[in-house]
């Protein structure tokens, strides 16, 4: 008798019913089975701890191309609501400027209207020159400064990036150094009466273009606030779907790992079934 395959009696049927201990099919079939629960079981694992749904290009090629996407139009959000949030602190830099300039503009055209008082002397607008000069200098220092090395005031168009496109918008320049503000600030000397009169007129003109360019300013700052908003909600809505792709749902796969977990214990315990059959041939050889 070949110990390899021992035939045992048929139960009503033509069939052959065979013990073998070189190859343990039951043995093999459980095995498979534990494998497979396994690899479900670490994957849980893996995702569970990761909180991604996606912790291998297997898991789900498309998705991952998917998410690699909106995570890279994130990134360009994220920095384009940068981006427009620099523009809109440099434009309330220049307000700031802006508005202590109008202080001394108004104080020079009093100044020069105190000049025109024909009861005062030459050395009375004397005085009235020495400040009205202090204040020039100020306003014109003022169109020298900067932000972060850029110039506030020149005049330049500067093109702010508002979403991850690269689409732009141009916020107007503002120019402390042109003629309405220089005549002012430069050109006219108080100590005469003509002098004081011409005065009135040149600070009345800056003071014009002054409320203008804080009107543009006022304009950049709102539209700024929109591009703003608009990038905000952009980025919440390119989160959540990305979110649909690559996070992990905790409570599904809490329920696989559970349904993993069992299937691993089980499988093992029926691996260990499955080795022990063979060992039935030793009765039967007894």
């Amino acid at each position: 008798m070949d110990v390899a395959q021992i035939q045992c009696p048929s139960r009503g049927d033509s069939r052959k019913e065979f013990m073998v201990i070189n190859t343990n099919i039951s043995a093999q079939n459980a095995a498979a089975q534990l494998m497979q629960s396994t690899a479900s079981l670490s994957q849980s694992l893996q995702r569970l701890s990761s909180g991604s749904q996606i912790t291998s290009p297997a898991d789900d090629p498309a998705g991952l191309a998917v998410s690699m996407q909106l995570t890279s139009a994130m990134g360009r959000t994220n920095a384009a609501s940068n981006n427009v949030a620099d523009a809109t602190s440099f434009s309330q830099t220049q307000d700031g400027y802006l508005q202590q300039v109008n202080t001394a503009l108004s104080r020079m055209s009093e100044l020069a209207m105190a000049a025109q008082d024909v009861t005062k002397t030459t050395s009375d607008r004397a005085l009235y020159q020495q400040e009205y000069h202090a204040l020039g200098s100020y306003v014109n220092n003022v169109a020298t400064q900067s932000f972060n090395g850029v110039s506030l005031f020149n005049g330049a168009t500067l093109s702010v990036t508002t979403d991850p496109s690269g689409d732009t918008f141009d916020m107007a320049g503002i120019n402390l150094s042109t003629n309405s503000y220089t005549n002012a600030t430069t050109v006219d000397n108080i100590t005469s009466l003509s002098g004081a009169v011409l005065a009135v007129t040149d600070t009345e003109k800056a003071i014009n273009q002054l409320a203008s360019d804080r009107a543009n300013i006022g304009a950049n700052e709102e539209s700024l606030s929109y591009y703003s908003n608009q990038l905000s909600t952009l980025k919440n809505n390119l989160s959540s779907a990305n979110s649909q792709i690559a996070d992990v749902d905790v409570a599904t796969e809490s329920t696989n790992y559970a349904k993993a977990n069992i299937l691993v214990q089980t499988g093992t315990a029926m691996l260990a079934q499955a080795n022990s059959m063979p060992q039935s041939v030793l009765k039967l050889l007894s």
